[in-house]
């Protein structure tokens, strides 16, 4: 079992959060993961970085509390904003319904998990 620890204690918002991704799981790798949920998703898969080729996977995520926190609804609502000022790229359509629904919605943190949630070959710990 090859195991890989997320340290909750540095993620302070959505940019935070992915420079842990990439400080745990794209070592050596010349590109770096953007700020995007389908890049975690594609992560997971394990085709690149620290996960390529990888079995028996365990991501310990110490302090999760606080990453719960830091990625909550007002992130979660800047993130929704921040994609309906670009409706050129945007589903505006979508992104406006999602930050409508936020007070009882997921947050980014819970996307977060439904990601990993998707990818049973890993054993997610939340510490």
């Amino acid at each position: 079992m090859t195991t890989f620890t997320i340290d909750g204690s540095a993620i302070r918002g959505i940019p935070s959060f992915y420079d842990e991704l990439n400080r745990v799981f794209m070592t050596g790798e010349d590109w770096r993961l953007g700020e995007s949920l389908d890049a975690l998703d594609d992560m997971l898969y394990g085709g690149y970085g620290a996960l390529a080729g990888a079995d028996g996977i365990r991501i310990v995520w110490t302090d999760h509390d606080a990453s719960r926190r830091a990625l909550g609804r007002e992130a979660t609502a800047e993130y929704y904003r921040e994609k309906l000022r670009h409706p050129e790229i945007y589903d505006a359509t979508h992104f406006r319904r999602r930050l409508a629904g936020l007070p009882t919605g997921p947050t980014y943190f819970e996307i977060i998990l439904d990601i990993f949630a998707g990818h049973p070959e890993i054993e997610l710990v939340l510490n």
